[in-house]
């Protein structure tokens, strides 16, 4: 299992994945998009509140055996990125895998701890109040109907015309609840995919809220220049071939860092391969 492990680590090298792999990542999920850092090696759109943050953590980290880490890895099985992954090796055995996320400002904090289930239920009364509306609006503006179909059942009408105030307001709750319960509920989504043993959200003092921490997740508080663990995490049994993948996530993050570091690019990779195997 070590030498599986081993390979897997060796695997991570550049250009083995799409070109643009290669390149810096955006700056998705990253929880701050305001106050922006003077520092030429941070990512477009972090603040300097942030990029403190992701250093303690992977201070913190490193200090309790997790001697893998990287920033901004795409996590397997699901579409979104950590902040900083980490893995803790064990000898000849699989070892164990975390993931912290910061958080700097309450809305970022919020934004990503959406409950599915509630915002379900009320998106499922909103859609019925719409439905009601609708039929209520064709009876009394017949005019609104638009003869785009062959059956005058299937017709549409145009809503908009008549600029009913409730109606909008209706539309813009609708679309709201459907971007919080697909786009915001990463910390939930996490631990129902197990991308990892531990979770952690790393926030400072004044952001920590006890019942805002999401269920499962732990927490580590900023508190003079440290992280203070405020809550612990519940353990998530993850199968080894997840937590092997999130390893070599954690090698190609380390990879494309270190590639960017050195000012090494795809087009370099692929000119060195070619004079490798001609």
């Amino acid at each position: 299992m070590a030498e599986e492990i081993k390979s897997i680590v060796a695997a991570a090298v550049p250009g083995r994945r799409h070109p643009r792999s290669n390149l810096p990542t955006a700056a998705e999920d990253s929880g701050s998009y305001t106050e922006p850092a003077r520092c030429p090696n941070r990512k477009r759109g972090e603040t300097a509140a942030h990029i403190a943050l992701k250093r303690l953590a992977l201070l913190w980290a490193q200090s309790r055996g997790y001697s893998v880490c990287a920033f901004e890895v795409q996590l397997p099985r699901c579409r979104f990125r950590a902040d900083l992954a980490a893995y803790r090796p064990n000898g000849k055995e699989i070892g164990a895998a975390a993931i912290f996320e910061c958080k700097q400002a309450f809305p970022d904090l919020r934004r990503d701890n959406g409950c599915s289930a509630v915002t379900a239920k009320r998106l499922e009364k909103v859609f019925q109040r719409r439905q009601v509306l609708e039929k209520n609006l064709r009876i009394h503006y017949p005019a609104l109907r638009i003869p785009d179909s062959l059956f005058s059942d299937f017709d549409s009408h145009n809503f908009a015309a008549i600029e009913h105030r409730g109606y909008a307001r209706v539309l813009r709750e609708l679309s709201a609840l459907q971007n919080r319960l697909f786009d915001c509920t990463k910390f939930e989504r996490l631990i129902r995919y197990r991308c990892a043993n531990l979770f952690f959200l790393v926030v400072s003092n004044r952001l920590f809220r006890e019942p805002e921490i999401p269920f499962g997740w732990g927490a580590l508080i900023e508190s003079e220049g440290e992280l203070v663990l405020a809550r612990k995490p519940l353990w998530n049994d993850v199968t080894s071939a997840n937590r092997l993948k999130l390893l070599e996530r954690i090698a190609a993050a380390g990879t494309r860092l270190l590639n960017k570091q050195s000012e090494i690019t795809f087009d370099d990779v692929c000119a060195a391969r070619n004079r490798a195997c001609p």
